[in-house]
């Protein structure tokens, strides 16, 4: 079955509908844990996966209301991804959605468990920030599956030239992992792990690749459309996300000596991890819609060209 076939001919649209609202629901999620940190809410309910001892609701007070309603909402989030996988799988043909859908669940599972394990061991940072980090991993399967069950997605279609080096793929490869890696970063300096200074190294390189992207995409493809558009939103994120960074650890500094979190620090601390969750997957979308559109780069033909005239020769 041609990638054609299957894009036009089984587009369902209350499926692609569905998964847009589950990344949707995931973002809020996001948002919803990023609260627990910032407002040092993680050990507001000191047990799991009990509420003080039963599974009873709690009085939705002080650090209660961001502890549990952060799980209540996983919880919600977890409900809504296994019923994706199971409508992927009743009506998706392409066996590799099927499988994303199914790592998908997978991972909302871990996500519940790494979020157990933060609370019995009284918030380590390694499992706090793999918790955090695994969040991020988890909304981009979600949003790519939102992408591939959209009517137009197909990846047969003609793909334009890169003759440049390094290519667009390879550089849009980096820019994400770098990403990645700048929101792994942040996690652990959240949690306390270490300082802020591996963390704005990797954001000045994150800027300089993100720059570097855009350049390559608006000079080269501009007759892209969907190159530019993605690109277009990466950096309008990025540059967004740079100033809110710099505000919330100016704020932070300005109120460390306060006995809690006050509200301007954790609006926008939360806004600051919010905005990277998008960031991040700007970065995939972008780099899916390049790895779509623009060819592989060949590899060098002259070893070939030069045997073919040895053996002519001979």
């Amino acid at each position: 079955m041609s990638h054609k076939e299957t894009n036009e001919d089984h587009y369902n649209a209350g499926l692609h509908a569905y998964a847009i609202f589950v990344a949707c629901a995931t973002f809020l999620l996001i948002i919803a844990g990023a609260l627990v940190t910032s407002n040092d809410a993680g050990l507001s309910v000191p047990d799991w996966p009990t509420t003080f001892g039963t599974f009873r609701m709690p009085r939705m007070v002080g650090g209660v209301l961001y502890e549990h309603g952060h799980r209540l909402i996983a919880a919600t989030v977890g409900l809504l991804t296994v019923i994706l996988a199971v409508w992927v799988w009743r009506r998706e043909p392409r066996r590799w959605v099927r499988r994303l859908a199914g790592v998908a669940v997978l991972a909302v599972i871990a996500q519940g468990v790494l979020g157990g394990i933060t609370v019995l061991f009284y918030l380590p940072v390694t499992v706090s920030a793999g918790h955090a980090t695994l969040a991020q991993t988890f909304f981009c399967i979600v949003v790519s599956l939102a992408l591939f069950t959209a009517r137009d997605w197909r990846w047969d279609e003609p793909r334009v030239e890169d003759p440049t080096a390094p290519s667009l793929r390879h550089l849009a490869v980096a820019t994400a992992g770098t990403i990645y890696i700048q929101l792994i970063l942040g996690a652990v300096f959240r949690h306390k792990g270490f300082g802020i200074l591996p963390h704005i190294v990797v954001a000045m390189i994150v800027a300089l690749l993100v720059a570097w992207l855009a350049v390559r995409i608006f000079s080269r493809f501009s007759s892209e459309r969907r190159l530019v558009r993605s690109m277009g939103l990466l950096l309008g994120l990025v540059i967004v996300q740079i100033f809110l960074g710099i505000g919330a650890y100016m704020m932070l500094l300005a109120t460390r000596d306060a006995p809690q979190p006050l509200p301007p620090v954790v609006d926008l601390t939360t806004a600051h991890v919010a905005l990277g969750a998008l960031v991040l997957a700007a970065s995939v979308i972008l780099t899916l819609q390049i790895f779509r559109r623009v060819a592989a780069p060949q590899r060098s033909r002259e070893p070939a060209h030069l045997g073919s005239e040895q053996k002519a020769i001979g």
